[in-house]
């Protein structure tokens, strides 16, 4: 079966040119062409042998391309977004996650055969690839993802009567002038769904800029009929599809959007997915000579077809995996759409806070601990730094109607401390509390509670896990020393426990520790448990880095037998038979790893049935399989974004990230070598 994303290679190597700066803006092109060895861009004054010219599609941009490409006498090849694209839009640079490369002529074009074309003519699928197909439909319907996925996602009001749908497009766009189709063909449209629908309210969709003025449609003037409705907001298409009984177009992609959905669709021009028996069309094209299926239809333009490629990592990526990330941006971006008001946020925490708040929210900073009634103006939301949110702070929100959130950083943060300015890929909202305060329900605690964990996120969640496992990544990802440790033959018996220090002024302690509070007591409690075991004691980073509060007394020493100050932690955990915590996050990266967990707190992953405790978390009643405990904390509950263009990502892609990052990294960078000698010489240690 052919690789979503890939063409076979030629033996000797290959060079495509191309004139557009918009194919050397987007980050996938390289990664996605692999018929060519190199992409170069023409510019005057300079020569290129080329085998082959790029260019977008028919668009009028690609004039120049296709002329040049036959002065050349080689191949043009057209290049377009592919049918599931991105979250935002390409107009405002986000980056594309699919692009269909056209060898004869591209999917809109009716006028010529093109590589899609010839696929549904000839190709022939098997079982498993028709099953794959049917799979990601139900996929796409269920997360309502389109070619584009920045509209707000917000049901019709319901009617009394039947309602059919009729899509307007932009005049002369050229999807509908090499779709056999002109303005006679929208008209024809418009009456037809009226004759056919005498009773039905008809609802015309149009381009939000023709509304504006700023385009030209085809059916503007239609709002003069009594049973025509003009909807020319922004609106997700699945909300338009979920109205409707049947759906009328010439040549969007939105019809066969609503084949997905089982609707019946009749085009009034030729979209590629027209002429295959599926759709009721008023056009014929005598290429078109199969009847095929929904899912073959679908199998030809989504798997084969387009191809796939993460664009924060430029990694060939598939259509399932790409189904995965569009979701989960659009799931991080609905959640946390609206107005806030950050209070007392630091300069360095405020140059990320906007791109985590994501493309849907806007946001307002303050300094004053408890800001001023005219700050609250136009604001849904309040969110503060861990637990600095007060009872004044509380009593502001509730006054001025505002949802409280906490912000703390995630579980798969980056390649250095957050304490050495760090920038993190991952931070945790949270409308109900702190996912380490055990003293109340956080938004995490309730995910692992309540969420269904179906089949295909567990195991997305089991992927997940190996991969961590086989990157050896944790949550700060700091360069490190191997472990140093006698070896089995010499321990014998003796079981190796592993205890990990915490920062003991850290809120985690407070709010999630109440017996055990200090790193001392920590060991004492495992020396009295274990007093054959040989206990390996690992420093946190941020101890050892001289920022926070955390170094155990001389006399503690005797409690352990081994003291890893500069190993890796993921080296340590892999030499333990068992982990003992008060809330660290190592138990969860034990766990992860198959290592048997103690808890002396009530760290999130405790009391799921997974660790062994030593308190009671009363309103965690659920057993949780190790996948659903991945699932909840790393797939779901934190919200991801790349860097460098400041999208948001998701959990698969920011291990990727991560990865990337460590590898490219060679110890402390000067700017945090000095950061710390005057942070430890002039600030003190917090």
């Amino acid at each position: 079966m052919p690789n979503d994303s890939t063409a076979p290679r030629s033996s000797s190597p290959r060079v495509a040119g191309y004139l557009s700066k918009g194919l050397e803006r987007w980050h996938i092109i390289a990664c996605l062409l692999p018929e060519f060895d190199r992409q170069v861009r023409l510019t005057p004054g300079r020569k290129h042998a080329v085998d082959a010219i790029l260019g977008w599609g028919l668009k009028p941009t690609s004039v120049k391309a296709r002329r040049l490409a036959t002065q050349r006498r080689v191949p043009y090849v057209a290049i377009e977004d592919g049918f599931l694209r991105s979250l935002g839009l390409g107009v405002h640079y986000s980056q594309p996650q699919s692009l269909v490369v056209d060898h004869s002529g591209i999917y809109y074009d009716a006028t010529r055969p093109s590589d899609l074309e010839q696929l549904l003519n000839e190709a022939i699928f098997d079982d498993a690839e028709l099953e794959r197909a049917a799979a990601a439909i139900a996929r796409i319907r269920a997360l309502r993802l389109s070619k584009y996925n920045h509209a707000p996602d917000r049901p019709l009001a319901t009617a009394e009567h039947s309602r059919v749908l009729v899509v307007d497009q932009t005049r002369d766009d050229a999807s509908i002038t090499h779709g056999l189709a002109d303005a006679a063909a929208f008209q024809t449209m418009l009456d037809r769904a009226i004759d056919e629908h005498p009773d039905a309210e008809i609802l015309i969709k149009t381009h939000p800029d023709v509304i504006a003025g700023r385009k030209q449609g085809y059916l503007t003037d239609a709002a003069a009929h009594p049973r025509c409705r003009l909807i020319g907001e922004d609106l997700n298409p699945w909300a338009l599809i979920d109205a409707v009984d049947a759906v009328y177009v010439v040549t969007s992609q939105l019809g066969f959007e609503a084949l997905m959905a089982d609707k019946p669709v009749s085009c009034f021009g030729l979209p590629f997915y027209a002429g295959w028996g599926l759709t009721r069309d008023t056009q014929t094209c005598e290429r078109r000579r199969r009847t095929r299926s929904r899912d073959e239809l679908f199998a030809a333009a989504y798997l084969r077809y387009c191809r796939y490629a993460n664009p924060y990592t430029g990694q060939v990526s598939t259509l399932e995996a790409t189904i995965d990330l569009i979701g989960d941006q659009k799931r991080q971006r609905d959640r946390l759409a609206g107005h806030w008001l950050a209070v007392g946020f630091s300069s360095w925490k405020r140059a990320f806070i906007r791109d985590f708040l994501g493309p849907a929210s806007s946001v307002r900073f303050t300094s004053h601990a408890c800001p001023t009634d005219e700050e609250a103006q136009a604001c849904d939301s309040l969110v503060v730094w861990g637990q600095k949110a007060d009872d004044a702070l509380r009593h502001y929100c509730r006054r001025h109607n505002l949802r409280l959130w906490r912000m703390e950083d995630g579980f798969i943060r980056s390649v250095g401390l957050g304490v050495d300015l760090t920038r993190p890929l991952s931070l945790a909202f949270d409308a109900r509390g702190l996912y380490y305060d055990a003293n109340h329900e956080s938004d995490l605690e309730w995910l692992l509670g309540n969420a269904e964990f179906d089949t295909a996120l567990l195991a997305r969640a089991a992927t997940l896990r190996e991969r961590l496992i086989a990157l050896k990544l944790s949550k700060y990802n700091v360069a490190a020393a191997g472990a140093s440790l006698p070896s089995r033959e010499t321990l014998g018996a003796r079981r190796v426990v592993l205890v990990p220090g915490q920062v003991e002024t850290d809120a985690s302690i407070a709010q999630g520790s109440p017996v055990v509070r200090t790193n001392r007591a920590l060991l004492e409690a495992v020396r009295a448990e274990r007093p054959d075991a040989f206990i390996i004691y690992k420093p946190h980073p941020d101890v050892v880095s001289g920022a926070r509060v955390g170094v155990i007394d001389d006399d503690a020493r005797r409690l352990f037998d081994r003291e890893a100050r500069d190993a890796d932690i993921i080296d340590l955990i892999d030499a333990a038979d068992e982990i003992h915590t008060m809330c660290s996050l190592t138990g969860f990266e034990g766990l992860m790893r198959g290592v048997e967990v103690h808890t002396h707190g009530l760290p999130f992953y405790a009391g799921w049935g997974l660790t062994s405790d030593r308190l009671k978390a009363p309103r965690r009643q659920r057993t949780l399989s190790l996948d659903a405990l991945i699932a909840g904390a790393l797939l779901l509950y934190p919200t991801y974004v790349d860097p460098t263009s400041g999208e948001f990502c998701n959990a698969d892609t920011a291990i990727e990230l991560v990865h990337q990052q460590r590898s490219r990294r060679r110890g402390l960078s000067a700017r945090v070598r000095f950061y710390r000698l005057y942070r430890n010489l002039f600030s003190g240690r917090v």
